[in-house]
């Protein structure tokens, strides 16, 4: 293997990490953005309940969060190739199953597709995609395949309101779902399929027979069994990231609805985009710039903390002030990606490599499983009263400080598992 072949600016795992991105924009852009829009077309169309069609995205979340907790075992028997080509099959008959339910029940058996076909192309499967490849380089390589996901919602969700409004939701949904199945079946094909050892390479491009630097922490000693359940830096971790998303999730859904009375619908819908932009740049600053032996929890307590202040920034603002809002859209998108990114970041320096494998995808599972009932818990939140006050029609003191509790919440959970 020449030097040339091997270093890092051609080194074959940036192609993997570049289809990740494209597996990202379509997991995300049709798993994660898409049911939001379904809910709408749904309830308006069928005439069905705000509550039925709610309660089947929650199915379609949980089986998700079933399916990452069992990734590895599903990656093993099947390898990253199968499994990325038979998720595209899922996804696309799950989301079409959608588009073609008569009845309730019809719904329900659509949502365990999707659901399943969106986890195994979600977080817990791009890192497993892109970690055989990177050491070093792990940081700034899953930041770049997980802006996939972010860019997928910059595509996807005006991509099937137009789609529907022009073609009908079956036919919307078979054309996305035949795109998005013939381009993983292909990338697959010519990219997952091939691992570091089949073709002679070390992490991060570095020549074969030189020893790779380590970057897990000395503390760090084996857990093989139930002894990861009992391990306080994998409980901290999964707690951290399930109260990240679920006061994420819970203020992301609602955001929109609570900005239109002072920006109007046009700019509510700008001042997201702003938000999932930032997203992508807090993400991606965060890969490139964090240095190699920087803590990484305390990484992740500061992404935090710029979304706690954002929450208390939109209390300030009263749902009137412009100033103040686009403040706390600004606070809140910087941290949006770290989310989704750091959790496996933090995992590789605190376990063993093969720890790592296990401990991400049920990491991910356990987050999953709580912030699918984040956007209703949020809703009843919302409305509840405040004694003595009228509300103004952007204003939701309670959500934005349930919010910046639960990010509070996320912040103690990293540090409680914090070791110098």
């Amino acid at each position: 293997m020449t030097t040339a072949a091997l270093s890092s600016s051609r080194f074959y795992g940036w192609r993997v990490v570049a289809a990740a991105f494209v597996l990202a924009i379509f997991g995300w852009g049709i798993g994660f953005y898409g049911p939001p829009v379904f809910l709408s077309v749904l309830t308006s169309e069928r005439g069905w309940s705000l509550a039925l069609v709610s309660s089947a995205i929650t199915v379609h979340y949980l089986t998700g969060a079933l399916v990452a907790g069992n990734l590895q075992a599903l990656n093993r028997r099947l390898g990253v190739a199968g499994v990325t080509k038979v998720a595209a099959l899922s996804l696309a008959f799950g989301v079409l199953a959608w588009s073609l339910a008569a009845e309730p029940w019809q719904l329900f058996m659509a949502a365990l597709l999707s659901g399943a076909g969106w986890s195994a192309m979600s977080a817990a499967a791009v890192n497993a995609i892109v970690s055989p490849w990177f050491v070093r380089a792990r940081p700034t390589a899953l930041a770049m395949a997980y802006n996939g996901g972010s860019v997928g919602g910059i595509i996807f969700s005006p991509l099937w309101v137009l789609s529907i409004g022009a073609l009908g939701f079956p036919l919307a949904a078979a054309v996305i779902g035949l795109v998005m199945v013939i381009t993983m079946w292909t990338l697959a094909g010519l990219v997952f399929s091939r691992t570091p050892q089949q073709m002679g390479l070390a992490p991060d491009g570095d020549a074969p027979n030189v020893a790779a630097v380590p970057v897990v922490s000395a503390s760090a000693a084996p857990l093989p069994g139930a002894l990861l359940w009992r391990d306080l830096k994998f409980l901290t971790l999964a707690a951290a990231m399930s109260f990240g998303l679920i006061a994420q999730i819970g203020l992301a859904s609602h955001l929109v609805s609570l900005l239109v009375p002072a920006l109007g619908l046009r700019q509510a819908g700008l001042a997201m985009g702003l938000a999932t932009a930032l997203a992508i740049g807090g993400r991606t600053l965060t890969g490139w710039l964090m240095p190699a032996g920087s803590d990484r929890r305390l990484v992740g307590c500061t992404s935090y903390a710029s979304q706690l202040a954002g929450s208390l920034v939109f209390v300030l603002a009263a749902g009137t002030s412009v100033p103040l809002l686009m403040l706390g859209v600004v606070l809140f998108g910087l941290g949006f990606g770290n989310a989704t990114s750091l959790p496996p970041l933090i995992a590789q320096v605190e376990f063993q490599p093969e720890d790592v494998a296990r401990a991400v995808p049920l990491i991910v599972a356990i987050s999953q499983a709580t912030y699918a009932f984040a956007p209703a818990a949020f809703g009843l939140i919302r409305e509840l009263p405040v004694l003595g006050t009228t509300l103004g029609p952007g204003e939701a003191p309670a959500l934005f400080f349930a919010a910046a509790l639960v990010q509070g919440l996320a912040i103690a959970a990293m540090l409680i598992g914090w070791r110098r």
